[in-house]
């Protein structure tokens, strides 16, 4: 099978596709950085069609998004433009085709607020960055399309991005103070899981909006607190606070993203697993390191 994966030299995407290859795929990366297989400015439009046109993939992988969520709030046409405008030149491309392609469409927990765990249908949207990664997902699902709304940890292969938990480890290792929130709720997986998960519903073509986490979610600070323990390592600068507590934010954050994920299993025949199981999958990957 022919993929096209844009964005797909960033953080997850650098764990993708190495798992989409081995699955006897032929995978395509597709962005403006030198890394991709194929640069390309995916936010212009003629550009973009062009590259299509020559790959004729059966699969668009769509990983690009702008997740900095002060910066979407402070700059709303930067926001918009990479997380609508190029889920649209996608779109656009797929509706002009008489190619039988499939997108699958990578979205966000934060479109979630408020007691959890979420259905697909119970969005609340809190911040610009939900905002436009919602408008993304209807953009999307103007073709043939399975949306996935998730979150995701793990240690990065991914030289210029760090993830959640990299952070937690880098901070805790170096003895720097850092705050864990027990008043912020979220359910992500591992990345080599949600890759997993990404390989059945790349078979599986499933339409529609998706919640995909894992189940039994926790708060941020018993998370970290249980990734730190597992690692057995240390540290004296840690506060369990409130994020109310907090002034440094610009921007609000959702209190509670944990995700109803019934749709996605029964839709798979698939179980997800428990969030410690996943910390338990991750912590191996960061042994090496301690």
């Amino acid at each position: 099978m022919k993929i096209v994966t844009i964005g797909g030299s960033g953080l997850f995407g650098s764990m993708l596709v190495p798992v989409l290859q081995l699955a006897g795929n032929n995978v395509f990366t597709v962005g403006r950085s030198e890394t991709n297989n194929f640069k390309c400015d995916v936010g212009d439009l003629k550009l973009l069609r062009s590259l299509l046109d020559e790959l004729q993939p059966d699969i668009i992988i769509n990983l690009v998004a702008l997740t900095d969520v002060d910066l979407c709030e402070s700059d709303p046409k930067l926001a918009f433009s990479v997380n609508v405008r190029t889920t649209e030149n996608v779109v656009s491309w797929i509706e002009s085709t008489v190619n039988d392609c499939h997108l699958v469409h990578i979205s966000t927990d934060q479109v979630y607020d408020g007691a959890g765990p979420h259905l697909e249908s119970d969005v609340m949207l809190s911040n610009y960055y939900a905002f436009s990664k919602y408008a993304s997902e209807l953009v999307a699902l103007r073709v043939a399309s399975t949306v996935l709304r998730t979150n995701f940890f793990g240690k990065s292969s991914c030289n210029h991005r760090e993830s959640f938990t990299d952070w937690i480890y880098d901070n805790v290792v170096n003895n720097r103070k850092i705050l864990f929130f027990n008043d912020v709720f979220f359910s992500p997986l591992s990345m080599a899981t949600l890759a997993e998960m990404i390989s059945f519903v790349i078979s599986a073509r499933p339409i529609g909006i998706f919640n995909l986490g894992s189940r039994a979610g926790l708060s941020k600070s018993v998370f970290s607190l249980l990734f730190i323990e597992k690692l057995n390592i240390m540290s004296e600068n840690i506060e369990v606070t409130s994020i109310e507590g907090v002034t440094f934010m610009k921007t609000y954050r959702p209190k509670d993203m944990r995700m109803d994920i019934t749709k996605f299993e029964r839709r798979l025949c698939i179980n997800l697993p428990t969030l410690e199981d996943e910390i338990n999958r991750v912590v191996g990957d960061y042994h090496e390191s301690v």
